[in-house]
């Protein structure tokens, strides 16, 4: 009999049977289910089965955490049910079925622009910069006016900053080519032929008489040479073009002559379909979306479309609706050379933070939940919501309609203001660079939407709590409440310490009580910026449904045991391993995130199953570039698993970070 067998067969039942399973896998943590009928698994009763320590759904796989054990559990799972496994993609691809028309829609758009991001907010914060040094006037003349070397800084930052923006089309296409699986090259190629400077520009194209737009000149007939310079649909539709061309030719043309004939006939003909087809189509619709919704936020009624935008942006991010605007932001810079829409998305950020300060201010003195709540508001203010959405607004509930109100509020006075933004990407209080200073109320106006943003969420949600208002969850009684982590489904610091403490990780320290706490201490496992495991962007690691912990952003490869103790678990695809520490304390030490699908390409371990480990010891080498480059993240998780061992966890130091470095402790019960 299996260790698990009992839990497997109870969660086979509950998951709806054999029959219900389209696919089933595991990571270093997880369950992943592909159900034929997901309101068939009785969550309740999956709760209750001992070894489960969670569930959501995510992208249409039903997930269920076990922990370091997951796979011995699944090994006990497949042996009772019967059902063969398949692997991690695969799994994803089966779960397509649980998704609509529309969700799968709005996946393919989030997988587009995810890898972009980066890109567009370093853009956004040098456009956003550009701004200050084109747009403040001292004594009647601007900054570059008045200074020769601002004048140059502000040329020299075209360079990286428009051409973010400018040849966006080469990150779409490539970006299609790496989601498709197909050659990124051709795709990075493709975008090049459709920003190419032998092409007219797409920004002159309105100005140009159309007697004047260079030709290709076939005899019979003729190709207007015009670039899509920060088009989106165009290359959008360019790259999936190329992708399935390039799919078909691998299935009909033979392996021999491939290398030749199938990037040749995929990439020409889409580049002729984009410029002759593709491209004016794209361009046609991009313009109608972008207009229609300019005109609403333009229109006499743009004060109602604002209001309800701003209510329902924070909802959208939870469904993951909100990956539309990207694309949107983008056409309407194309288009009218600014946004409309991004002032009122940044200002959702500071109106989910300014509800976080709020619960920090009802339960102050709650060291535990501002463990969780600090960071989450940081993250907020800085453009990031989805730590303090998960980790307390929806938590508490109030908090969350209280910021949605005050975010309609804003939105609603920043379109009335006609502000605008000359780039997406930088939200929250950073979000005022990429205001443009000259159109509208300009950044006066938007300093003030922003003092809304603050003002009235952290108003309404005191006044939610304490009149009783969606506060279920959260006694009245004018004490700090007691924070526990919720398993909340989801569809989806600073500061450095120099001091470094002996290799000693286990001390005494006497309680109140006649009894004696162990406490232990923990460590970085590499060079680079310690964060709360509330910020890692795995909501199965931030809200601690694993269990407390931190996690390092790494500057190097390697990577250190951050404790004492005995190795247990070395995973096959050597993304993570188990030790456990003289205190009986599990410590999964998780490298990347999602990164089980690279098959421990990028891993190489250097210790074995029950070697003792001290803070000196190498336990693997993480090639950072190689997990980036793959679109994971690379922070390494330092996660605390058997809840039922750890009293407290705290983390001390947040920042850079030497490995080695102690950064917490644990009192173990």
């Amino acid at each position: 009999m299996g260790k698990y067998q009992t839990d497997a067969e109870k969660l086979l039942k509950e998951v709806g049977g054999k029959e219900n399973i389209a696919a089933v896998s595991h990571c270093a943590t997880r369950m992943r289910f592909v159900l034929n009928d997901l309101n068939l698994a009785n969550e309740k009763a999956i709760e209750e089965i001992p070894s489960v320590k969670g569930m959501f759904t995510n992208a249409g796989q039903f997930q269920v955490i076990i922990g370091n054990d997951v796979s011995v559990f699944y090994n006990d799972f497949v042996a009772v049910s019967g059902v063969e496994g398949v692997s991690k993609d695969q799994s994803k691809a089966l779960a397509k079925q649980n998704l609509n028309p529309i969700q799968r829609a709005i996946a393919v758009l989030a997988e587009i622009f995810t890898p972009l991001i980066p890109a567009i907010i370093v853009g956004g914060l040098i456009l956003g910069f550009r701004n200050v040094l084109e747009g403040i006037q001292f004594g009647g003349s601007t900054i570059v006016e008045k200074s020769v070397f601002w004048n140059g800084v502000n040329g020299f930052l075209w360079l990286p900053g428009e051409a973010i923006f400018h040849f966006l089309p080469v990150g779409i296409t490539w970006s299609i080519a790496k989601k498709m699986g197909t050659t990124q090259i051709l795709g990075i190629i493709l975008g090049i032929t459709l920003v190419s400077p032998q092409l007219l520009n797409a920004y002159d194209v309105a100005g140009t008489a159309a007697a004047d737009i260079p030709v290709w000149d076939f005899g019979f007939a003729q190709i207007q040479m015009i670039g899509y310079q920060a088009q989106v649909i165009p290359a959008m539709l360019a790259g999936f073009l190329l992708a399935y061309l390039e799919i078909f030719f691998r299935r009909v043309i033979p392996q021999a002559i491939s290398m030749i004939f199938v990037p040749l006939f995929s990439l020409v003909p889409t580049i002729l379909a984009a410029h002759v087809i593709l491209g004016p189509i794209g361009w046609t619709i991009g313009n109608w979306i972008s207009t229609i919704v300019n005109a609403g936020l333009t229109s006499s009624v743009n004060w109602l479309f604002s209001a309800v935008f701003g209510f329902l942006y924070a909802p959208l991010v939870i469904t993951g609706l909100h990956h539309m605007t990207n694309a949107i932001d983008m056409q309407l810079i194309a288009d009218f050379k600014s946004t409309n829409l991004w002032p009122m998305i940044a200002l959702s950020n500071i109106a989910q933070g300014s509800a976080v300060l709020a619960v920090i201010f009802l339960h102050r003195g709650n060291e535990k939940e501002e463990q969780v709540s600090i960071p989450a508001m940081i993250s907020c203010y800085l453009g990031v919501t989805e730590p303090a959405m998960f980790g307390i607004n929806l938590k508490y509930v109030y908090p969350f309609v209280a910021a949605m109100i005050g975010s309609g509020i804003a939105g609603m006075f920043s379109t009335l203001m006609g502000i605008r933004a000359n780039a997406i990407g930088v939200g929250g209080l950073p979000g005022l660079l990429a205001i443009n200073s000259t159109i509208g109320g300009g950044w006066l106006a938007y300093i003030l939407a922003m003092v809304i943003a603050v003002v009235i969420p952290f108003i309404l949600t005191v006044i939610f709590r304490r009149q009783g208002i969606l506060n279920k969850l959260d006694p009245v009684d004018g004490s700090a409440a007691l924070y526990t982590p919720e398993l909340e489904p989801t569809l989806a610091g600073v500061g450095t310490s120099t001091m470094t403490e002996s290799a000693a990780t286990v001390s005494e320290t006497s309680t109140t009580t006649s009894t004696q706490t162990k406490t232990e201490m923990y460590f970085s496992p590499a060079d680079g910026t310690i964060i709360p495991i509330t910020e890692v962007k795995d909501p199965v690691f931030s809200q601690k449904m694993m269990g407390d912990g931190y996690a390092v952003q790494p500057a190097s490869h390697a990577v250190y045991s951050p404790v004492e103790g005995k190795i247990t678990n070395i995973f096959d695809t050597k993304h993570a391993i188990g030790i456990l520490t003289p205190g009986g304390i599990e410590v999964l030490v998780h490298m990347g995130l999602d990164t089980v699908e690279l098959k421990g390409e990028p891993f190489t371990v250097h210790v074995k199953d029950n070697q003792t480990v001290t803070l000196d010891t190498l336990l693997a080498e993480m090639n950072v570039e190689a997990v980036k480059n793959a679109g994971k993240e690379t922070d390494i998780i330092v996660a605390l698993t058997n809840n039922d061992k750890v009293k407290e966890f705290r983390l001390d130091t947040t920042g850079l970070v030497n490995h080695a470095q102690k950064i917490g402790e644990a009192d173990v019960k």
